[in-house]
């Protein structure tokens, strides 16, 4: 261990060499190297968590670079993951990086995280955080928790100590409509950098027993008006009772949405299909890589122009990575259950996966 790199840590009262060799030690799994992820996995590294995992199969996007800066605008297209461990690893070459370049899934779920001794939930969807959940309390594992919206934002740790779960904050699932999305609600840049900060803290709160870990209190805080609230959460013991994975996460929807995959879209383009091919994304992502002929209508603008649209032509939708296309499937299909629609499945990142610029507009 490099005394030097970590000399201010060392000489800090109630840390001191006892903690930093627990740090040393310890391993961590970072599902999520965006917004949240990027705060933890600098900070993480920084201090000398000895092995990190991080999982994220997306990559880099123009519209990332407000918020995500770890990257940088030449790496726009490049895997996050490898992108990642690539500039971490010259920031501390002591730590030991663990590269997932794909989901976490019910299949592989308890395989990874019986690797580590902490997960970090990075995520932005709700899939991954009952996943997680359910996997860290049949392995016994701890996981540090976040979440943002807009301005606001939540940290907790749960599964720890006999403590909460994510379940006993949230039992159940919302309905995909009921999710707020940020790519249309928006968010701003260095919110996420706060919250990731305050999981890095927690992190290594549980790690090496310093201070107080905010397990069994929900943390809730207001940037725009600099807020923070504090809230006792109740642990349930039958959230603790759970004996296998299930074997989906998908969150229910009220209207069934078949979905169409990248390279069906693309026969359907080749064929001289007719169509529309309806982009729900914002302006900003539109302008910036698009499917030719795409006719651009955000999702929060769709229910007032549906009447507008070519309805008697099969409809594809399509947004960054599919959640909002289906949203906006359920729309057009809630206005006229008989229409044709199909929601592209992995939206423009599959596209450019499969496709890399074919048929793109820039």
């Amino acid at each position: 261990m490099d005394q030097q790199r970590y000399s201010r840590q060392l000489q800090l009262k109630g840390f001191g060499p006892e903690a930093q060799q627990k740090l040393q030690q310890a391993k961590v799994l970072v599902v999520g190297a965006g917004g949240l992820g990027v705060p933890v996995l600098q900070y993480l590294t920084g201090m000398g968590v000895g092995t990190i995992g991080l999982m994220d199969d997306d990559t880099i996007s123009l519209t990332n670079l407000h918020r995500q800066v770890l990257y940088y605008t030449p790496e726009v297209g490049e895997k996050k993951v490898t992108v990642a461990v690539r500039k971490l690893s010259l920031l501390n070459p002591e730590v030991r990086f663990q590269p997932y370049l794909h989901h976490l899934t019910p299949e592989n779920a308890l395989t990874i995280i019986q690797e580590y001794d902490l997960v970090i939930d990075a995520t932005d969807n709700f899939e991954a955080r009952y996943l997680i959940n359910d996997a860290c309390v049949l392995l016994g594992k701890p996981f540090v928790y976040g979440a943002l919206h807009q301005f606001e934002g939540q940290v907790s740790v749960f599964n720890f100590e006999g403590g909460p779960t994510y379940r006993c904050l949230y039992p159940t699932p919302p309905s995909a409509q009921e999710i707020p999305d940020c790519n249309a609600a928006g968010v701003l840049g260095v919110v996420p950098g706060l919250l990731g900060m305050h999981q890095a803290l927690e992190a290594v709160k549980v790690l090496t027993g310093i201070g107080t870990a905010c397990a069994g209190s929900l943390l809730l805080f207001d940037f725009l008006h600099q807020t923070q609230h504090k809230i006792k959460l109740k642990a349930n013991p039958q959230n603790q009772k759970i004996d296998s994975l299930q074997a989906s996460y998908a969150l229910a929807t009220c209207t069934a949405v078949p979905e169409m995959s990248t390279h069906d879209l693309f026969d359907w383009i080749a064929q001289g299909q007719k169509f529309l091919l309806l982009d729900v994304r914002e302006e900003p992502e539109y302008q910036h890589a698009r499917l030719q002929k795409a006719l651009l209508t955000p999702l929060g603008l769709l229910p007032q122009q549906v009447g507008q649209l070519p309805l008697h032509l099969p409809i594809v939708t399509v947004c960054q990575k599919g959640g909002r296309s289906v949203k906006a499937a359920q729309i057009l299909l809630e206005h006229d259950a008989n229409l044709k629609v199909y929601s592209l499945a992995g939206g423009m990142d599959q596209w450019q996966r499969d496709f890399s610029n074919t048929l793109v507009v820039t």
